[in-house]
């Protein structure tokens, strides 16, 4: 295993439209988030706002110390707040930074119609291409932590980057640099696990949470962002994650055997058209008779 502290370098960037072109790959990147050192002062929330460039909007208030409903086109980060009764009766106040999962098997990309429009990096980074985007929303029924928003200005989708262009240069994304508390953590994939594991046992062990784990759901080939949480048999005490997310079943067989079914029914269609020409020749159009007024 790699040093937890090891220096993130020659991370892949950028390529543009064609996924992978052009990138070294020295490991595959992913951020902790340990929601038990969360203290909910949406830093990050700011920092991602200012670094992508999007204004600050009114927020809505909801009964919660949350600044949003949900996440937003223009607000790819969001602290969720649960306030979650425990066995013994008493209030946990559950926070959970939501954004971007940046699956290894992304449903949006299964889904997308738009060559470009979604890519992954050979770093695992899953980005968006709005200049191809067809504004479909196809990729919002292809996740299943209902993360893509559209803009209904530009038509079209979007979602946090895990701020590919400052890993391309070498840079923790925003969120990380402004979190005070330890909170969030970035590096490989494999640094960030047993960093989690390293946690989630600590929890165990010295501080009562019998159930604590780390949430890397393998139903989407495992993820990007990866979470430590008090109880990791309770995910959707936090703010709505899914316990065992899915692909949708109806994506898989869209873009999977009805595709090929479609494009066997297609090939069998030229060839039987190819089989009657040659058999009975091409088409005759007979010229009009005498006194049929006009009729072939």
């Amino acid at each position: 295993m790699s040093q937890a502290t090891l220096a993130i370098k020659k991370i892949s960037g950028h390529p543009g439209p064609a996924p992978g072109a052009d990138v070294e790959r020295d490991y595959q990147v992913a951020k902790l988030i340990d929601t038990t050192t969360c203290i909910g002062c949406k830093a990050c929330e700011v920092a991602c706002l200012e670094w992508n460039g999007y204004t600050f909007t009114e927020t809505t208030f909801d009964n919660s110390y949350q600044t949003m409903p949900s996440t937003a086109w223009n607000y790819w980060n969001l602290i969720k707040f649960n306030e979650h009764e425990r066995e013994d009766g008493t209030l946990q106040l559950l926070m959970r930074k939501d954004q971007c999962m940046h699956c290894a098997d992304p449903g949006c990309l299964m889904a997308c119609p738009a060559d470009g429009a979604i890519v992954q990096y050979t770093n695992g980074i899953v980005d968006f291409q709005q200049q191809n985007c067809i504004g479909c929303g196809y990729c919002v029924s292809g996740c299943p932590f209902d993360i893509p928003k559209f803009n209904p200005t530009t038509k079209k989708m979007f979602k946090c980057t895990l701020c590919s262009d400052r890993v391309s240069q070498g840079l923790e994304p925003a969120c990380i640099k402004s979190c005070p508390t330890g909170c969030l953590h970035f590096g490989s994939k494999e640094d960030m696990t047993y960093l989690a594991e390293s946690r989630a046992k600590q929890l165990r062990e010295n501080f009562g949470f019998e159930k604590a784990g780390v949430y890397d759901p393998a139903g989407v080939g495992g993820t990007g962002v990866i979470y430590v949480l008090h109880d990791v048999t309770d995910p959707e005490a936090y703010g709505g994650l899914p316990k065992d997310p899915h692909i949708p079943w109806v994506v898989r067989f869209w873009k999977g055997p009805a595709k090929w079914i479609g494009n066997l029914a297609m090939l069998f269609g030229v060839l039987g058209v190819t089989l009657h020409y040659f058999r009975y020749g091409p088409k005759e159009i007979h010229p009009p008779k005498n006194g049929d007024g006009g009729k072939p």
